[in-house]
């Protein structure tokens, strides 16, 4: 039995992750008000398209980390521009690739910290360096996050510390706020994403 006070949070989830998964792979996508607007797949300079001087991105681990960054995060050949607290001031604009790689890290980690190892860092989460493998890890780490939800009851909701992730406030929250700030997270994210996708056609038409 699902606890009834998670289903809307579930069905909230269910529909950020179906309206950004075909926002970025297509064929369509929901227009907002219900009808299918066609989309192209996102391409790979699409995904690591930078709009603006001095993007955070990701980036080949050869090539070192970007402008005011002073790390590549994640597992791989790739990694993901970013910094130690406190992070660089005005933020860094960033990319598709930069924000779908964090999108997909929070979730896999997450799930992986409620449901499964309770091990996995950001050191061990593999970096996508094209469209493509970043879609599919997205789609994995949605998929992961949904599963790890299932099993979940009222207790686990109210339990401060539930989810062990080690980069967020998990630690000093009840599950149920956690699950709330996923929510939150890919909604924001996803809308990013979308309005970044739209800028890129518009310019490069």
């Amino acid at each position: 039995m699902i606890p009834p006070r998670l289903v809307p949070l579930l069905e909230q989830f269910d529909f950020a992750h179906e309206r950004l998964a075909n926002r970025l792979a297509g064929p369509v996508m929901d227009s907002g008000d219900g009808t299918d607007t066609e989309v192209g797949p996102m391409t790979d300079r699409e995904y690591c398209w930078e709009p603006t001087p001095d993007c955070w991105s990701v980036r080949r681990r050869t090539d070192g980390p970007g402008p005011r960054a002073t790390l590549l995060a994640g597992a791989g050949e790739w990694g993901r521009d970013g910094a130690a607290y406190p992070h660089p001031w005005p933020p860094p604009f960033t990319t598709i690739a930069w924000r779908l790689s964090h999108l997909t890290e929070m979730l896999a980690l997450r799930a992986d910290h409620t449901a499964g190892s309770h091990v996995l860092t950001r050191d061990d989460h593999p970096v996508e360096a094209d469209a493509r493998g970043a879609m599919a890890a997205f789609g994995a780490g949605a998929t992961a996050w949904r599963r790890a939800l299932s099993n979940v009851d009222d207790t686990a909701l109210d339990t401060v510390g539930y989810c062990t992730y080690p980069h967020g406030s998990d630690a000093e929250e009840p599950f149920i706020d956690i699950v709330w700030w996923v929510n939150q997270e890919l909604l924001h994210h996803g809308a990013e994403i979308a309005l970044l996708r739209d800028l890129y056609r518009v310019s490069h038409h």
